[in-house]
Order: structure tokens, then sequence, then C-alpha cells
């Protein structure tokens, strides 16, 4: 997560959540995922194959509801055309979800027990929006109440053995990975450190500074430690990246890695410590803005670290999400995440939802990615718990309004749009774009073809989807997301 001062200059941006669909024999109890016919439908006559639709639009009047079924036809279409082709198959997505902080933990706590199921169930179960990727701090994060990593020491005290290592601090985010490992036991997690223990640090400070070259073995070995008593508790953690946004040492917590110290720690202490652990954790780099692609690249260029590296992670607060793509054509057999993008609370939820699907699910699936992922899962009505210093404008995808309520943000429909809809193992489809309206397809697992449109145009936009040399012709009201599943 970027610090306070830094947020200003970024759009905040949401979320478009997604209802489940009949061929997924499902149905759900939320009043966002009713099936209406209402406008901006697909249109056409009840012949030929069926093409469901699922709405949210910007001015909020319709959020996540099924539209009136569209059908394809042999007729030739007519005016701009998306065409989606199954034949040209691309990267497997693994993914989409968000960051599970502390602070979200700590506020769903707050609510009554069966309103408490009622929300995770909403988020993780294939009745709700079926998130399939979580992404966890390792330690605290700055959307924590309080900073502290799993070795915390009186001032003056070093832990070179990590007798001291405990998770005892994150307990309930533990007991909360559990309750939604019940919901879904296949969810892919993602952890990341904000800072090491202070110790460690050349500056004896949660805020900035960096590893002292002496600890980068007991660091590794601190990741070991952390991968082991997660999986104690039932818990696999899929991932790891060594340090949550390591040019920006401004937060708090924090820590400071240049892109030849992270490869010096990957090649020559993390990679060895998994490997003679017997850990098959993946190794992310990086994990910062797309603004600086360089640095994945030195980690990847690096002969030695390499082997030991998946690929690299990356955030949006700065530069294009193309960088993704720049990356992928030069480390082909390399995978790349997409791990964070906030919504602000003075966001404003047209902006966002056409900003966060164009670039983070749109944008960063066609550019390789294997996960696209929105920042915080939940916030009070103040966007706290955070550190001192931490961010004071995060909003998560839902608000905690008290113990028997809570509210969907934006990035509750940004996410929704995909991850219900577009399981882990699909695979990503060709798919054209124009005209202001962007697009990203899909195979499922289960055959379906899903297709995800964001039409940036203010005023309504009639198209044809193309597909297997059949036309369905949709329109979509101006600023709005739909999913198309057929």
């Amino acid at each position: 997560m970027i610090s306070q001062y830094s947020y200003s200059f970024f759009r905040g941006a949401a979320l478009c959540g997604v209802a489940l669909l009949s061929f997924l024999n499902c149905s759900s109890t939320s009043s966002d995922l009713s099936n209406n016919d209402n406008s901006g439908n697909g249109g056409g006559v009840g012949t030929g194959d069926p093409v469901q639709v699922w709405l949210t639009k910007g001015d909020q009047s319709i959020k996540l509801q099924q539209q009136n079924t569209a059908y394809f036809s042999g007729a030739a279409g007519s005016g701009t055309s998306i065409e989606v082709d199954a034949s040209k198959v691309f990267q497997t997505v693994d993914g989409f979800g968000y960051t599970l902080t502390g602070g979200s933990v700590q506020v769903i706590n707050q609510l009554g027990a069966a309103k408490k199921q009622e929300l995770l169930n909403d988020l993780f179960s294939s009745s709700g929006i079926g998130i399939s990727y979580l992404r966890i701090s390792i330690g605290a994060s700055d959307l924590n109440s309080e900073v502290f990593t799993y070795d915390d020491l009186p001032a003056g005290q070093t832990d070179a053995n990590l007798s001291q290592f405990s998770v005892t601090k994150d307990q309930a985010v533990i007991q909360m990975l559990k309750d939604i490992l019940a919901i879904n036991s296949n969810i892919k997690i993602l952890a990341t450190p904000w800072t090491a223990p202070v110790w460690m640090k050349d500056n004896g400070n949660s805020i900035g500074g960096s590893l002292r070259p002496e600890y980068y073995g007991v660091y590794a070995q601190y990741f070991v430690k952390y991968i082991q008593a997660m999986q104690a508790q039932g818990i696999k953690i899929d991932a790891i990246t060594p340090q949550n946004e390591p040019l920006h040492p401004g937060n708090n917590p924090s820590m400071y890695m240049t892109a030849g110290d992270q490869a010096t720690f990957i090649k020559a202490h993390l990679g060895p410590a998994f490997q003679a652990a017997n850990i098959n954790t993946k190794i992310i780099a990086y994990d910062h803005n797309c603004d600086n692609p360089a640095y994945p690249l030195a980690i990847l260029n690096d002969t030695a670290a390499n082997p030991f590296v998946d690929g690299s992670a990356f955030h949006l607060y700065a530069g294009e999400i193309s960088a993704l793509g720049t990356v992928h054509n030069l480390f082909p057999n390399k995978n790349v995440y997409f791990t964070e993008q906030w919504t602000s609370s003075t966001g404003n939820f047209s902006g966002d939802l056409d900003w966060h699907v164009k670039n983070i699910i749109i944008g960063s699936m066609r550019n390789w990615s294997r996960t696209a992922l929105e920042w915080n899962v939940a916030n009070d009505a103040s966007f706290g718990p955070h550190t001192p210093g931490g961010c004071t404008q995060c909003k998560g995808a839902v608000t905690i309004t008290g113990g028997s309520s809570y509210e969907k943000n934006v990035a509750y429909y940004i996410i929704a749009h995909a991850s219900k809809f577009v399981p882990a193992n699909s695979q990503r489809i060709a798919s054209t774009q124009g005209d202001n309206l962007s697009t990203v397809a899909f195979k499922t697992p289960a055959g379906k073809t899903v297709l995800i449109v964001q039409n940036s145009n203010t005023g309504d936009k009639t198209f044809t989807i193309k597909y297997n040399q059949k036309t369905a012709s949709v329109t979509m009201p101006g600023i709005s997301t739909a999913t198309y599943i057929f």
C-alpha cells in the first residue's frame, strides 16, 4: 500500500461485482444478485444460442444485475464488432480478489456471527462472487491497527536464531483464513511483508531503512518459519513476494530494497533456504508500480536469481499497465501478477468503475497477468483501522457499518464482474476491442465463454459480439460494465 501522502495524485477506484449465473447451478440471497429485466440488455429474439448478460452502471442505478438475454444468430452484424476467438489461447488465470488486511479482519469480526458468515459467503462462495485469490501481509501492513512483525524485541536486542518467532499476533487473520478455506478450500494465497523486524534493519525503525546484509540469511529463515507455521495451521501459502513496494520507504511499516539487493537476497538466501526446507512456495519479484519494469527485469536477467523466481508482481499507482506485457514478452516463461490497487474514500463510483475495470481487470489480463487484485477487503466508516501514518483514505470492497450491517463499495463490483464468472484455471482467449469498448475474454474449465466489456463512452453503445461465425447484437449504457456468458 502506498502511504497517505502519495495517494492524492491517484484516482480512487472501484470494484464491480457480479452475480452467479444459472449455468453454475446455484442461487444467491444477495439483493445485488437479483435477476431483473432492465435496460441495457442484449436484445434480439429468443432464437439461437443464449447469451447471459450481467450489468453494472456507473450511475449505480443497476449494480450486478442480470439483464434480458441476448441470442446468437447467423445474421451479419452491423456497427462495431467484438470478435471472440477461442482458438487463440493465452495465460491461465489464478484468480481475482483482494488483500485480506489485519484491519479488514478486525472490522469484519465486529459483525454478529450470522452477518459475518453471510458476508464471507457473499465474498468467497460459489453462490456469491467467488473470490479465488487473496493477498495477506507477513506481519502488519499499514492497514493494521498497530505495527508488528513475528519477532519483535526490545531495543538493542537481536534474535539470530529466531527463537522468539511467533505468528500469535496474526491469530485473528489465521482464524478468518480457516473460515474462508472452509468455504473455498482451493483459494490461493499470496503473502508479502511490509517490513522485516526492526532489529534486522539498518535504521532500527518500522518506517524505511534497509535489511542489513548480515541478516539476509536470518530473514530467509523468517520466511521459512512463516510458511511452516501457516502450514501447521492448515493454510498453504502459494506464493510470496520478498517486499511490498520495495521502492517506497515512506509508509508505516515499510522497507527499502533495491533490485540488486532483492536479487542477492533471492539467489543467495531465500531461494536456497526454500530448497533446503523442501518448500515449493513461489517467489515472485518486485510487487511495485508499473513505472519501473527495469526492477523485475534486473532480477530476471540475473542468471543465479532467475531460476528461483516464478515471475513479477505489479501495482498501478504510477506507469502504464502495458509494463506487465513488456516484462512478459522479454521473459515469456515467467509469470506476471497484478497484486494491488486501492479505491479512495474521495473517489467517484462511475469514474472508479470505468478506470479500474478498464485497467486492472481488462488491462492486466490482456497483458498476461494471472491475477487481478484490488486492495483491502473491508474498512470501518472512518476508513480505518490503519497504523500511525498509514492510509487514511483507503476504501475497501465493503464498509462495516455496525454489528449487523455492511455496505458494498465500488471495489466489490470491479472484482465481482470477473471473479464470479471467471474461476481459477480459466484461460484468456482472444477478443477484439475498439470504439471506447475495452474487452477481455476467457474460456472457463466448464467450457463456458466469458466476455467482459467496459463501455467508456458517455452514451449507450450498440455492438455485435461475433463468435464461431455467429453474431449477437447487444447494447450497453454509457460508463458501464457488462459480463456476457455463452
